[in-house]
C-alpha cells in the first residue's frame, strides 16, 4: 500500500479523463494509504483527446494498488494494458460479465492497433516513423492476469480505508455501479447507464446512499424519442430496391446483439426482405457466445426470456464472418445484403474497409446505431459530411447515411435524473462527467434545478476533497 508522508493528508477525487469529452474515463481516488483508480478507458474521437493516451500518466502507474472497472467498453477499459506496460501491477476487480468481454475487447485492441501500425508503415500514410501501437498482445495477457472477478453486491476491501462494492448498471452485460467506502465517506461511480427498459438486461438497480455521486451525461442534454422500427424497415427495404446493401457499424459488444434482434422481428414479420445478413466481427461473435453463457449460468442481469432470444439470433440468413477473405468479399456484396461490422464509430476495424469500398455507391446506405462521438468518421457520417478521410485517402460520400437511436443503450437525460432521484438521501456533491461540454452542462443545470443538489462539472486534472 502506499503511505504519504503527510499525517494531515486526506481523501481526494481527481479527474484525469471522460471530462469534456465521452471517452477516456479515468477517476482517481487516494487516501493516506491507497491508490484506487476508477475505470482506465482509452480516450477516443478528437485528436487533442486522443493524444492523452500517449501521454505519461499523471501519476506513476506503479504507485496505483487498484482498479475497479464499471464495464467492458474500450473507453472505460482499453488504457489498463498501457498501465500495466508503464507499470502497474496491482489488483483489478470487475464482475465476471466485464472480465469475459473485457478479454476480447482489448485482445482486439491490442491486434487493431498491431495491423493498424504495420498498415500504416506499410502505407506510408502515419506522421510517427516508425508508427507503433500504444500496447501490444503480451502487455494485454499480463493485464488479464491482475483480474479478479467480484460478484454483485459483495463487498471488497482494497486497502485499509477503501472498500467497493459493485451493484447492476444495466448498460452491457456485466455493467456496474461502483460504490466506493472512503474511511466514513461515500463515493458513487454510476459508469454508463442503462435503460429502463433494454431487451435482455434487466434495469439499472436503484443507487445507494453516497456523499458524493460522479454520474455519467452522454445524453445529458436530450431524451430519446420513442422507438420508431419503421425507420430502419424503411432504410432497409428501399436500399434493397435499389440493388445496394446496407452497412451497419456496430460496437461488437451489445449493439450487434440489438441490432440482430430487430432485423430477426423485422423478417419474421415481413417488414423487411429476407437478405442474407453477415455479421463480420470475430469481436462481436465472441461477445455474443459470453451473453449465451451468462444466460445459461447467472440470470441475475439478465432478463426472463433472454436465453431465447439469443438462441433465435441463429437464423438460416445470418451468416457469421471469422476469417480476412470473407470479410473482404464483403467490401462489394455481390447482392443485396446486411453488413454489421465494428466499430460503432467507424473509428476503426473491419467495418473502415467496407466503408471505404461502398460510401461511393449511391445504391448502398449506412445505418448508424448508436453515439457519435466528436471527432470519430460516424459523426462526419452523421452530421452530412461529403467525404470522409480513410487510410490516408478522402472517399466521398454518395451512399445514403441513416442515424438511428432506438439501440442506444445510454439513459437519456430524464432517465438518467429519474435514477439520481431514487437516491435514498441526496448527495453533497453529483459531479457530471463522461459527455460533451453542453451535455455535461445541461445534465448538472437539471440536477440543480430539478433535484436542487449541487452538480459541477469538473475539469480536466482537478482535485477535489472527498471527506
Amino acid at each position: 500500500m502506499r503511505t504519504t508522508s503527510d499525517p494531515t493528508s486526506t481523501a481526494a477525487l481527481t479527474f484525469l479523463g471522460a471530462v469534456d469529452t465521452v471517452t477516456g474515463s479515468r477517476f482517481l481516488v487516494e487516501t493516506a494509504d491507497a491508490r484506487v483508480l476508477v475505470d482506465a478507458g482509452l480516450y477516443q474521437g478528437l485528436a487533442v483527446h486522443r493524444r492523452r493516451n500517449w501521454d505519461s500518466f499523471p501519476v506513476d502507474p506503479a504507485s496505483i494498488d487498484h482498479v475497479v472497472l464499471t464495464h467492458a467498453h474500450l473507453d472505460h477499459t482499453g488504457y489498463l494494458p498501457r498501465l500495466v506496460k508503464d507499470g502497474f501491477g496491482g489488483g483489478v476487480t470487475c464482475t465476471s460479465g466485464t472480465a469475459d468481454l473485457a478479454a476480447i475487447v482489448l485482445r482486439d485492441s491490442a491486434h487493431l492497433q498491431q495491423e493498424d501500425a504495420r498498415y500504416a508503415n506499410a502505407a506510408g500514410f502515419s506522421r510517427h516513423r516508425p508508427a507503433l501501437p500504444l500496447y501490444d498482445d503480451s502487455d494485454v495477457e499480463k493485464a488479464l492476469r491482475l483480474v479478479a472477478p467480484l460478484d454483485l453486491e459483495h463487498p471488497l476491501r482494497l486497502g485499509p480505508d477503501v472498500t467497493v462494492t459493485l451493484r447492476p448498471a444495466g448498460h452491457i452485460l456485466g455493467s456496474a455501479v461502483a460504490a466506493l467506502h472512503v474511511g466514513e465517506h461515500r463515493l458513487v461511480f454510476s459508469g454508463d447507464l442503462g435503460r429502463p427498459h433494454h431487451p435482455l438486461l434487466r434495469p439499472p438497480a436503484d443507487p445507494p446512499e453516497a456523499d458524493t455521486v460522479v454520474v455519467e451525461s452522454t445524453y445529458g442534454d436530450r431524451q430519446h424519442p420513442p422507438p420508431d422500427p419503421q425507420v430502419l424497415a424503411d432504410a432497409v427495404t428501399r436500399t434493397v430496391a435499389r440493388g445496394g446493401s446496407v452497412l451497419v457499424p456496430a460496437f461488437a459488444v451489445d449493439r450487434t446483439e440489438l441490432v440482430l434482434l430487430e432485423l430477426r422481428r423485422l423478417m419474421e414479420r415481413g417488414d423487411i426482405p429476407d437478405v442474407p445478413v453477415f455479421v463480420d466481427s470475430p469481436m462481436a461473435l465472441a461477445a455474443l457466445d459470453c451473453y449465451r453463457h451468462a444466460a445459461a449460468r447467472d440470470g441475475r442481469q439478465l432478463r426472463d426470456g433472454a436465453r431465447e432470444l439469443l438462441a433465435d439470433l441463429d437464423g438460416p440468413d445470418v451468416h457469421a464472418v471469422h476469417d480476412v477473405e470473407g470479410s473482404m468479399r464483403l467490401n462489394k456484396p455481390r447482392r443485396p445484403s446486411i453488413v454489421i461490422s465494428a466499430s460503432g464509430m467507424a473509428s476503426g476495424g473491419r467495418v473502415v474497409h467496407h466503408l471505404a469500398h461502398q460510401l461511393p455507391d449511391r445504391r448502398n446506405c449506412v445505418v448508424l446505431t448508436g453515439y457519435q462521438a466528436e471527432g470519430t468518421r460516424g459523426r462526419q457520417l452523421a452530421d452530412g459530411a461529403r467525404q470522409v478521410k480513410i487510410h490516408g485517402h478522402y472517399v466521398p460520400v454518395r451512399a445514403e447515411v441513416v442515424a438511428l437511436t432506438d439501440f442506444s443503450v445510454h439513459a437519456d437525460a430524464h432517465e438518467t435524473l429519474d435514477w439520481l432521484s431514487r437516491a435514498p438521501v441526496p448527495p453533497r456533491t453529483v459531479y457530471v462527467v463522461h459527455g460533451e461540454p453542453r451535455s455535461a452542462a445541461a445534465l448538472a443545470r437539471r440536477v440543480w434545478e430539478e433535484l436542487g443538489w449541487t452538480a459541477v462539472v469538473p475539469r480536466y486534472g482537478e482535485r477535489v476533497l472527498v471527506d
